[in-house]
This record gives C-alpha cells, structure tokens and sequence, in this order.
C-alpha cells in the first residue's frame, strides 16, 4: 500500500524526455516540457544562488535559467550539444512559471509502463531523495525520473523570479 505522498508506478507511466548530465540519464514528464533551445547567451543577475546561471530572453518573455549540474553537486560544464529545456514548474496548487534548466543533452522521448518504473532506493538518511518520483528501466540501463516541481523548489523562485511572477501565475 502507497502513501498519498509517495507516487505510484501505474501515476508514473507515461512520456517522459530524457537527458544526460555528466554521463547519468533523467526522466522529466513531457507533461512539464514547454520547449527545448540551444544555449543561447545569458544574462547574469547578482546575488543569485550558484546554480542559477541567470535569465533569457525568450521571444519577449525573460526566463530564469538553473544549471543542473551545478544544483546537483556537479561542476558546469558547456559541450556542442548543451541546452536549455524550458519547463512549467508548479510552486503551489495555483502557480505555474516557466525556468529554463541547462542539461548536457536532450536523448529521447520514452513511453514508459508502470512496470519499467521502481520506487526511489532508500539510500539512508544522508541522501535527499525527495526529488525522485522513481528509476526507469529503459534498454538495460537505469534512468532517474526527476520531481521537477521539487528540484526547482519554492525557495529558489522567490530568489530568482520577478516580483510579479512570485506572487502570479503564467
């Protein structure tokens, strides 16, 4: 039996859009996918946390951009095929703001069945899975499906966004 806090397999199953950082795949539901670019140039902004690389300019509306290597403990690093893939990121029930988050590269879409996807490994206490909805298995090897919601947390979009867009919706 589940709790109502922790996803199910049958919840996960789905499209999901995989992409590598520093050799290791992830899982983002299509669902949250608004769009995929190439690196384009970025606008730093002072005083942001580490991993928020700064805003872009998207056909007139200015996206904040999230290195996921460096939110993740990884060093930044830029290759050929580094891109953004934009995201809606739902913050509360009645919220939804687009970020942008670097990734080594786009792979594929994946349809995958509840019985490719297992729960989150318990890891021990000194591991954060809370940003896991679960590991798929796609083609012998092992993807991490990420909790978008949950990797751009709350606090980092008060950091980053507009003070109309904290307090709004898209």
């Amino acid at each position: 039996m589940s709790t109502p806090n922790v996803p199910t397999s049958a919840s996960l199953a789905g499209k999901y859009l995989t992409v590598v950082l520093e050799n290791e795949d992830y899982g983002l539901s299509v669902l949250k996918i608004r769009e995929i670019i190439r690196l384009p140039k970025i606008t730093p902004i002072a005083q942001m946390p580490d991993y928020v690389t700064g805003v872009i300019n998207i056909r007139g509306r200015v996206i904040p951009v999230v290195d996921l290597r460096v939110k993740f403990g990884l060093n930044a690093a830029f290759a050929e095929r580094t891109c953004i893939v934009v995201v809606h990121v739902r913050p509360s029930v009645d919220r939804v703001v687009q970020m942008g988050l670097i990734v080594d590269c786009v792979e594929e879409v994946v349809n995958l069945a509840a019985e490719d996807i297992e729960p989150t490994p318990d890891f021990g206490t000194r591991v954060n899975t809370a940003y896991l909805l679960g590991m798929a298995k796609v083609k012998d090897q092992v993807k991490t499906l990420l909790d978008i919601d949950r990797v751009i947390a709350p606090g980092t979009l008060v950091a980053v966004l507009p003070r109309q867009d904290v307090s709004g919706s898209i």
